[in-house]
């Protein structure tokens, strides 16, 4: 408790914490083996696919060509990443920033596979992927993203890097119009806004460890350029009242397992919810 008090504190200040042994490695060692499940099922479909919000991205890198960028929403069809998004421990360190009835709008695994020079995320603020905008509300304070380390996370591999203190800045434009994980993280573009990327701290992680940050924070993460895996499991909270999207995560302080899929980014969800290929 000591430790995540801390982490609430530096969180409120700077935008970001780090919790050390959140999990534990052998509940880890479960967790990289439902990964490497979906890897497999990822890689083994032609293209990118969704079954409802179940979303398989895939994604092309010059050295080892087809590779999976990410999974969105896999607790659906998985128990052992369902558990997790809302294990009683997560309580503690989200109810003081969000209260006991708190939605999720984020559920995704990332890799970044060795040698791969295509997974990078350019420099942003999640803020920018809350759309439709009249669906949140106070989203300076509504809203956490959490991100759980299944292997080492170092700069050589692609740690992600943030800006401290850039939720106190409000929303800026760094990325543009492209999507996010199309480009590079670019300093540059830091400067362009007028950053200064001398500032860029990155979050070194070890398995189990968990990261939060704000939705104005300013982060991204580079290439993996080692010969290790660097994988992370990512779920978004958000405060029930603030949000009308999303699946509950907990409710009344208690956890809420999933039921029929609810609207959450997928717009079609009612419409196409069949199984397809997503083209492009």
């Amino acid at each position: 408790m000591q430790a995540v008090g801390e982490a609430l504190r530096h969180y409120r200040e700077e935008g970001y914490a780090v919790v050390r042994g959140f999990f534990s490695l052998a509940e880890v060692a479960t967790i990289k083996a439902a990964f490497d499940q979906h890897w497999e099922t990822g890689m083994a479909h032609r293209a990118s696919f969704r079954h409802g919000n179940l979303f398989y991205r895939q994604g092309q890198d010059k050295k080892l060509g087809k590779i999976l960028r990410l999974v969105q929403w896999p607790a659906y069809v998985d128990p052992v990443l369902e558990s997790v998004r809302r294990d009683p421990r997560w309580l503690p360190l989200l109810e003081p920033l969000l209260g006991p009835d708190i939605k999720q709008i984020i559920n995704q695994l990332h890799w970044k596979p060795p040698g791969a020079t295509a997974a990078e995320f350019a420099y942003h603020q999640d803020v920018r992927f809350r759309r439709p905008r009249s669906a949140f509300r106070n989203l300076d304070s509504c809203y956490v993203q959490t991100g759980l380390a299944i292997d080492p996370h170092r700069a050589a591999n692609g740690a992600m890097s943030v800006y401290p203190r850039s939720h106190l800045l409000g929303e800026r434009e760094i990325t543009g119009a492209a999507p996010v994980l199309d480009q590079a993280m670019a300093a540059e573009r830091l400067k362009e806004a007028g950053l200064d990327p001398t500032k860029l701290i990155d979050l070194e992680l070890d398995p189990g460890d968990v990261a939060l940050w704000n939705l104005f924070t300013i982060h991204g993460s580079g290439p993996n350029h080692s010969a290790g895996e660097r994988r992370f499991y990512l779920n978004g909270y958000v405060r029930a009242a603030d949000c009308d999207r999303g699946e509950w995560a907990f409710r009344a302080g208690q956890p809420v397992p999933l039921g029929a899929p609810q609207l959450v980014h997928y717009e079609e969800l009612f419409q196409r919810p069949e199984p397809h290929y997503v083209e492009g």
